[in-house]
């Protein structure tokens, strides 16, 4: 009997091997089980009694192979059923050694959908399975994984239909077409923002080129605003992007197998208080997905930014850098996805009013500073677009007159990713490109601008390789091929550094 294990995402098969012998009777698990497949045994003991079928009356042993593996989660009840019931000859022995699958067991002997049903049967599949016995009640979000027969069970009736190769009673009817994509509420509209050309000119960049974003600025000017309605700019995931997606928040228990699949990139806002564990993942085992990872492929939003403490925003370096999280503990060594677009909204103080021509700040110099060194320069250097924010005018507030809607900039960006990734392959976005691939479609004047603008910044080789990305996507939108200087001009614009601290 096999089933699968999952270590992070990445899934590894287990050979469940059962065995009776002489004895009180008694059922031993051995194989590293975590609580919940010990309490297994209990589970499976009574659904197996109030089925109709035998329990031995003699010691059971059931082996989780390898044994070096920790098991967790309830998705080995029905590989466990399996082993006993061909141990005691209930069913046939060469059907179940060949058999995957993945359920877990009611007290009355039904088959339940588990946390992380859909990278379960993914990775069954990865690992060469055929033929999968799946919960009838997961089978429409199992059939989203093709290439792998499933065999939907509701109850160990069925199972043993299933192995004594009779149809159980659940495949008698078809399975459920893959689930239809989700209506989702309508995101909300960029031409409600007044006022803020260049900020809305960033979130369009931001957009097209996935890169990270920070809007800095006094309080009520619009950051919040346009971080929220960056995310409507964003095309839809395709199929494979929309599963993968899934996968990672069944995993994490927030997706039901009857939920939707959402073809919108994901939108994750955590709170200033968030931990480094629930940001990047972690826990005790094997770590869990966080912020980060559930928000792949979409948008990570991080209000009020230098309210989060400075290590745990340090924590970001890596995935930024890399579009995926390693997470390495005693038990384990896991990787999630973490592709993200980063938007971080910020004060410029502890007051929030430096350099807001209406107030005066009144924080101290050296508080200033402190507050800023919780954004560390490394996690600033890795911030492509830095944009600080002005309080608009009485009569840009009045100002009936609304700007561009987030429908023509879509377009705008959707076409500039259709370029990139025509340009590039399988690379999609801009900000994943390889600086050499970069410099070939680059005018030679405009790269000995960019050196020359970044080494009176200051910056680092890292901005010079970030800042000719964003030149990348301004000509992109501009349809043009070739990097000129004013792309590099404008893409430079973004790294001026913000208000300055008072003396």
């Amino acid at each position: 009997m096999r089933g699968i294990a999952l270590v992070g995402l990445r899934p590894l098969e287990v050979r469940v091997e059962a065995t009776c012998s002489p004895g009180l009777p008694v059922l031993k698990l051995v194989g590293l089980p975590d609580a919940a497949v010990r309490e297994a045994g209990e589970r499976v003991r009574t659904a197996i009694q109030r089925h109709g079928l035998r329990w031995p009356g003699e010691r059971v042993v059931v082996n989780l192979a390898p044994a070096d593996l920790p098991k967790v989660g309830s998705s080995f009840d029905l590989p466990l059923a399996i082993a006993v019931l061909a141990a005691t000859g209930q069913v046939p022995m060469a059907a179940a050694s060949r058999t995957w699958a993945c359920g877990e067991l009611g007290l009355d002997g039904s088959v339940r959908a588990v946390t992380g049903q859909l990278p379960l049967v993914a990775g069954a599949r990865q690992l060469g399975a055929r033929e999968l016995l799946v919960p009838a009640a997961a089978a429409a979000e199992a059939a989203l994984v093709t290439g792998l027969h499933l065999v939907p069970v509701t109850d160990l009736t069925d199972v043993v239909a299933a192995l004594e190769g009779r149809r159980p009673a659940a495949a008698l009817q078809p399975l459920l077409p893959p689930l239809r994509p989700c209506t989702d509420p309508p995101a909300p509209d960029l031409a409600d923002v007044r006022g803020q050309p260049l900020a809305r000119r960033a979130v369009e960049l931001a957009a097209a080129g996935g890169h990270h974003l920070l809007l800095t600025g006094p309080p009520g000017c619009g950051k919040t605003m346009l971080a929220e309605r960056l995310h409507g700019l964003l095309p839809d995931l395709t199929t494979d992007e929309a599963i993968e997606v899934a996968a990672i928040h069944s995993l994490a228990g927030e997706r039901r197998p009857d939920d939707p699949l959402r073809v919108r990139p994901p939108l994750r806002a955590p709170h200033q208080v968030v931990s480094a564990a629930a940001l990047v993942g972690g826990g005790a085992g094997v770590p869990r997905p966080g912020e980060v990872s559930l928000a792949h492929r979409g948008v990570l939003v991080l209000d009020e930014l230098l309210e989060i403490p400075r290590a745990v925003l340090d924590a970001l370096r890596q995935p930024l850098e890399r579009g995926e999280v390693v997470l390495s503990r005693a038990r384990a060594r896991v990787s999630y996805p973490g592709a993200v677009l980063l938007v971080g909204a910020a004060n410029p103080c502890p007051c929030g009013h430096l350099g807001d021509p209406r107030r005066a700040c009144s924080c101290r110099p050296d508080r200033i500073e402190r507050y800023r060194a919780r954004l560390s320069g490394p996690l600033l250097d890795r911030l492509d677009l830095q944009v600080a924010l002005q309080p608009l005018a009485r009569t840009a507030l009045l100002d009936g007159t609304p700007g561009e809607t987030s429908s023509v900039v879509g377009a705008r960006v959707a076409a500039a990713r259709t370029a990139a990734a025509q340009r590039w392959g399988a690379v999609r976005l801009n900000r994943d490109v390889d600086a050499v691939l970069l410099r070939r479609t680059t005018a030679r004047p405009a790269l000995a601008r960019l050196a020359a603008a970044l080494s009176g910044l200051g910056a680092s080789a890292r901005a010079f390789d970030r800042m000719l990305r964003v030149a990348r996507t301004i000509a992109d939108l501009e349809g043009r091929e070739v990097v000129d200087v004013g792309h590099v001009e404008e893409a430079v614009a973004y790294r001026l550094p913000p208000v300055p601290v008072p003396a």
